[in-house]
C-alpha cells in the first residue's frame, strides 16, 4: 500500500490529507477519518447475502499501516464507526483495536451508531458525543447550517465524477468549501455520492498514486 499526502491550510492549520481516506492534524497529532461501517458484511452475510469479511481486514489493515506512518495519539472517528449494531465483525475491530491501547480513541456518533453502554465498553472508547470541539474546529457526523465553527463532517461518502474516453469513472474524494471539510468514506464497501455535495467546495480526488485538486 503506498501513502499519499497533500497538505492544505484551513483556518491556519494545516491538515495532511491522504489517497487511504483519512486525514492527519499534525499539531494534535490526531488521525481523522469517517464512515467504516463495520459490521456491514457480517450484516449482510447474516441476511443471506455472501460477502467475504476480507473486505473488513483489508480496511484494518489500512488503518494500521497509517497508525505506523504517521503516529498519532488521537483516533477520531467521525459518524458511522459501526453499521448494524454488535456482530461478528465489531468482536474483530474490538481485537484490532486492543493492538493500540495507548491511542485515544474518539468517536462522533453518525446515524449508524446504535450503541449501548455495554458496547461502548467493549469498544474501548474514549469519548463518545455528538460532536466534538478542538479549538476553531467541530467535528460532526453531518453538516450542520446553525454551526459558526468550521466543521469536520462525514455522512455523504463523496465522490467525484472523471469522464474518460471509454466510460465514466468514479472516485473518492475530499471536499473542502468556506466552513467544511468533507471526508471520503474510509470504508471501501460503500457508494458514493457524486451529488449531494458542499456548494462551491475544492475537490481533493485520490488515486491509488496521486492526489488531485480540481
Amino acid at each position: 500500500m503506498k501513502i499519499v499526502t497533500k497538505n492544505i491550510n484551513i483556518q491556519n492549520e494545516i491538515f495532511t490529507l491522504t489517497n487511504q481516506r483519512a486525514l492527519f492534524w499534525k499539531k494534535e497529532k490526531a488521525l481523522i477519518l469517517s464512515d467504516l461501517h463495520i459490521g456491514k458484511t457480517a450484516h449482510f452475510r447474516k441476511n443471506g447475502i455472501a460477502l467475504a469479511n476480507q473486505i473488513m481486514k483489508n480496511d484494518l489493515e489500512r488503518l494500521s499501516i497509517l497508525i505506523e506512518y504517521f503516529q498519532p495519539e488521537k483516533f477520531i472517528v467521525v459518524g458511522d464507526l459501526l453499521h448494524a449494531g454488535d456482530n461478528s465483525d465489531v468482536d474483530e475491530f474490538c481485537t484490532w483495536r486492543n493492538q493500540y491501547k495507548d491511542l485515544e480513541f474518539y468517536l462522533i456518533e453518525g446515524n449508524h451508531d446504535k450503541i449501548s453502554k455495554k458496547l461502548e465498553l467493549k469498544l474501548c472508547l474514549n469519548s463518545k458525543s455528538k460532536f466534538l470541539e478542538i479549538n476553531d474546529f467541530v467535528f460532526v457526523h453531518d453538516f450542520e447550517k446553525e454551526q459558526l465553527k468550521f466543521q469536520i463532517t462525514g455522512h455523504i461518502h463523496p465522490g467525484f465524477v472523471i469522464n474518460s474516453v471509454v466510460k465514466k469513472i468514479k472516485l473518492s474524494c475530499f471536499v473542502v468549501s468556506e466552513n467544511q471539510l468533507l471526508l471520503p468514506a474510509f470504508s471501501e464497501f460503500t457508494g458514493l455520492d457524486t451529488k449531494n455535495l458542499p456548494k462551491s467546495g475544492r475537490f481533493y480526488v485520490f488515486t491509488d498514486s496521486e492526489i488531485y485538486e480540481i
